[in-house]
């Protein structure tokens, strides 16, 4: 059994990465609305990520008899600037979701939830992953600059990606 405070705070965190597997598929769209189709398929395959990460916390909610709540899914940005606008919102987001996941895992060691505690190392991991993979795009962008060249070459490089990660 959970307590009702984690219970809250893992029905928010639910949300947190539905709104993250949206937020994907808003830049997917912007992408397709370039013509960068290998972009658009790197946010397409990080959304499904996001919304299997999402199911990790209902199923984990579910198994530990807490009830889920859905809430209300915020509206995402739908355009920025550049891609390297848009990776660099991806970036940040990834940083935000990380201190989430860092203040749940306080929250479970404050309330002596260990198998809380066992479940969110997998997400501590997964989030550095996170931010080194956007931080990684964000700094290739910054080096191609103005290159069309270099944007396509980085286009399709990106659309290699499978909907697990890996090229």
């Amino acid at each position: 059994m959970i307590s009702k405070k984690l219970e809250g705070a893992l029905n928010h965190q639910i949300n947190e990465e539905v709104f993250s597997a949206y937020l994907y598929l808003s830049m997917s769209a912007y992408f397709l609305s370039l013509n960068l189709d290998g972009f658009a398929a790197w946010m397409k395959a990080q959304a499904k990520e996001e919304m299997s990460h999402a199911m990790k916390f209902f199923h984990f909610l579910n198994e530990m008899e807490g009830r889920v709540s859905l809430l209300a899914v915020k509206e995402p940005e739908k355009a920025w600037k550049s891609p390297l606008a848009a990776f660099t919102a991806a970036h940040r987001h990834e940083q935000h979701i990380s201190g989430r996941i860092n203040d749940l895992y306080r929250l479970a060691l404050a309330e002596s939830c260990y198998p809380m505690q066992i479940m969110l190392q997998w997400f501590i991991k997964e989030q550095v992953e996170e931010e080194a993979t956007a931080a990684g795009i964000v700094r290739q962008l910054v080096q191609i600059k103005d290159s069309t060249q270099g944007l396509w070459m980085l286009n399709r490089e990106l659309g290699a990606r499978q909907a697990d990660g890996r090229p």
